[in-house]
């Protein structure tokens, strides 16, 4: 796969990925009685904080959601689409959770691979990239929403991310193509989260007295 076909792979399902986010993040805000400039807020936010904030940290400025606006479109998007659709589809959370576990392997790879571009083969700066990607529009999600974020508290969330991210390391480390490498780290994220959200696979607790 050339590299400029592999670099458009990446930007498709990197906006695949933008717009799984933000529908569960305009399905949040619909369940909070928010009205349609509150549903579009949270889903830009949900859709590409994490990045943002990935980009900003690493120095890549300005943010890609900025110079590329069809982010912040396709997340305006599903967010309108949302609010005309809610009454046909508030019953099928569970359908829209699945989007969320689709998102976590997209953006986790992504923010991956972002770094892997910039750093090479530097494990920190790989896992620190594709968890942050991952998770850090959903933490603000829960938080807008007055809500636990669900990475602290329910099922494999961050677990299902970095196992994901090691996985893509090491075929990358066994000089796999990056494609290859790419599009396996997402299945094994996606597929990870959805089998911990079908048998309510948690990490260990604080006992309580």
């Amino acid at each position: 796969m050339s590299d400029t076909t592999f670099a458009f792979l990446i930007h498709a399902i990197d906006l695949f990925g933008t717009m799984a986010f933000a529908v569960t993040g305009a399905f949040k805000a619909i369940e909070h009685k928010s009205d349609i400039v509150g549903i579009i807020i949270l889903s830009i936010i949900t859709g590409v904080a994490g990045g943002t904030i990935r980009d900003v940290i690493i120095g890549r400025l300005p943010p890609n959601s900025i110079t590329d606006p069809s982010y912040v479109g396709i997340c305006m998007a599903s967010g309108v689409t949302l609010f005309f659709l809610y009454p046909h589809l508030h019953k099928h959370w569970n359908v829209f959770l699945k989007f969320d576990a689709i998102g976590i392997g997209v953006f986790s790879i992504t923010g991956a691979t972002f770094a892997y571009n910039i750093f090479g083969l530097n494990f920190l700066a790989i896992a620190f990239a594709g968890i942050l990607t991952a998770v850090g529009g959903g933490i603000l999600r829960d938080v807008f929403v007055n809500e636990v974020p669900i990475v602290f508290v329910k099922e494999l969330y961050v677990t299902a991310s970095f196992v994901g991210i090691v996985f893509f390391y090491f075929l990358l480390v066994l000089q796999a193509p990056l494609y290859a490498a790419s599009i396996a780290g997402i299945l094994v994220t996606t597929i990870l989260r959805l089998v911990a959200m079908k048998y309510n696979w948690n990490l260990p607790r604080a006992r309580e007295r």
